[in-house]
């Protein structure tokens, strides 16, 4: 648990694929911007989404959510996360997908950010700073202390991070059980 009362920003492993500076920018030249949290009619849009931050990192084949995974686990009888849909000029520009996660040392829930992907073609527009700006004012109109991400280490939004405020915590090494390695652990509960 990080116990940085800040928001912070944590480091993840690297993943294979696209390395490097996103490609240049053109100017904005935005007539609509709204964000909005996803509802079970966007699904389709957000697994589409999903796929295509997964696309980027290099690691397409790595999706396995379906439709009816978000429909069961976002927008079932007990939602596991929230998400925010941002459309640009009528299309879906980005999202962030979220759940609380609690801080024990604040005795309080925060925010953590699963994904935050802005389409290529809606990059340099200020998509990305408002979805973060919205999932900040959520956190705290729900009195939860805190906004926790990781970021690939190859990610050029690091940078991005950095600029809004975010510390990254170079003492924290995260780690996962998955697969197998769950399965395994279940073991370990025996005398």
């Amino acid at each position: 648990m990080v116990r940085d009362p800040r928001c912070v920003a944590a480091l993840g492993a690297r993943a294979p694929g696209r390395r490097g500076a996103d490609p240049p920018r053109a100017a904005p030249a935005t007539t609509a911007f709204h964000i909005r949290f996803a509802t079970a009619d966007d699904i389709a849009v957000l697994l589409g989404l999903i796929r295509e931050l997964a696309a980027y990192e290099g690691a397409a084949h790595e999706v396995v959510a379906t439709e009816a995974d978000l429909r069961r686990h976002g927008f079932g009888e007990e939602p596991r996360f929230e998400a925010l849909l941002a459309d640009l000029d009528g299309k879906p520009a980005g999202f962030a997908l979220f759940f609380p996660n609690f801080s024990t040392w604040l005795g309080r829930p925060g925010l953590y950010l699963e994904d935050l992907y802005v389409a290529e073609w809606a990059r340099g527009r200020g998509v990305g700073r408002r979805l973060v700006a919205r999932l900040a004012a959520v956190a705290l109109e729900r009195g939860w202390g805190r906004l926790e991400l990781s970021v690939l280490d190859w990610n050029p939004a690091r940078g991005f991070y950095d600029r809004l405020g975010f510390v990254r915590l170079a003492e924290w090494l995260p780690h996962r059980a998955a697969g197998d390695a769950l399965s395994r652990l279940v073991g370990l509960d025996e005398d």
